[in-house]
């Protein structure tokens, strides 16, 4: 019976508690102004989701500096205008965002073993979804940057901001080497997006200088129990580290890694425990403020 009572507060409540959480992170060049980034990831949108659609519409009264948004926002071709329209008011701030794994295929079950294992690559086996067709809409509507395998400079909150990001490592479409480099001249912040935070990823972009990697994918682990946290981690990343903020450190340095938990879940297990839906608001301050 608890089991029971814990997979229906799972089911019916919690995967449906939108909450925001904000975290400090001492990310800037010194002498930098704070600078507000909001993290969104795994959306995994339907078109019959209007309460999570409109809980998205009403974050832009956060005010961010930048908007970032780390894959995996569809579900289903359906969904792209109703997600367009929610995420309208944000479009008034600058943005930046890369796919997911989940966003190229529409969701189909899948052995759980894949779950279970940390490194073992996806196959997708359902419809393709138009990813590149959201994405142009997703550009043309919001002016925001695409970063698939690709990177910029821009302007945010009065920083210069080097972003760089990659497509799905999950799927192995990830390219590291098109972005590499030490970040451009003159910005207070490198910035990278990697919606899988496969480590091989993380490791390139540390050794790169980059200050704060965002990434999402692993929902926090979805089901997390006192004492033993998540469960599975669904990529190579250790499962301490599957949610929040943590620090990545390699021989070449370290950055800021911030996983989010994401305001979705799968298909096929619409449950969170202990684990709830998150977006979150990343306050930037300088290193020197740590």
């Amino acid at each position: 019976m608890a089991g029971a009572g814990a997979c229906a507060y799972g089911a019916l409540y919690e995967r449906n508690a939108y909450t925001l959480r904000r975290l400090s992170v001492p990310a800037l060049a010194a002498g930098s102004r704070p600078l507000r980034v909001l993290h969104l990831s795994d959306l995994h949108v339907t078109a019959r989701q209007r309460d999570k659609l409109a809980w998205l519409a009403d974050l832009a009264r956060l005010v961010p500096d930048l908007v970032a948004l780390t894959g995996d926002v569809l579900r289903a071709e359906e969904a792209r205008g109703p997600l367009l329209t929610a995420l309208a008011p944000l479009y008034s701030f600058p943005g930046v965002f890369v796919p997911g794994n989940n966003d190229y295929f529409v969701p189909t079950l899948t052995s759980p073993r894949r779950y279970l294992s940390r490194s073992e690559a996806a196959e997708p086996t359902g419809a393709p979804l138009d990813w590149a067709g959201f994405a142009r809409d997703l550009v043309a509507a919001s002016g925001w940057t695409e970063l698939t395998n690709t990177r910029a400079v821009l302007a945010a909150g009065g920083s210069r901001i080097d972003v760089r990001g990659v497509d799905d490592a999950r799927l192995r479409r990830d390219r590291p080497d098109l972005v590499a480099g030490a970040a451009q001249p003159g910005t207070q912040l490198a910035l990278g997006l990697s919606h899988t935070p496969e480590p091989r990823v993380l490791d390139a972009f540390t050794a790169d200088g980059v200050g704060l990697i965002l990434s999402g994918h692993t929902h926090g682990g979805q089901i997390r129990l006192p004492g033993v946290g998540a469960l599975v981690s669904n990529c190579g990343l250790d499962r301490s580290r599957v949610r929040g903020l943590s620090r990545h450190a390699t021989a070449a340095g370290a950055s800021w890694l911030h996983v989010s938990p994401g305001l979705g879940t799968s298909p096929f297990a619409p449950v969170r425990l202990g684990c709830r839906p998150e977006a979150t608001l990343l306050c930037l301050t300088a290193a020197s403020s740590a």
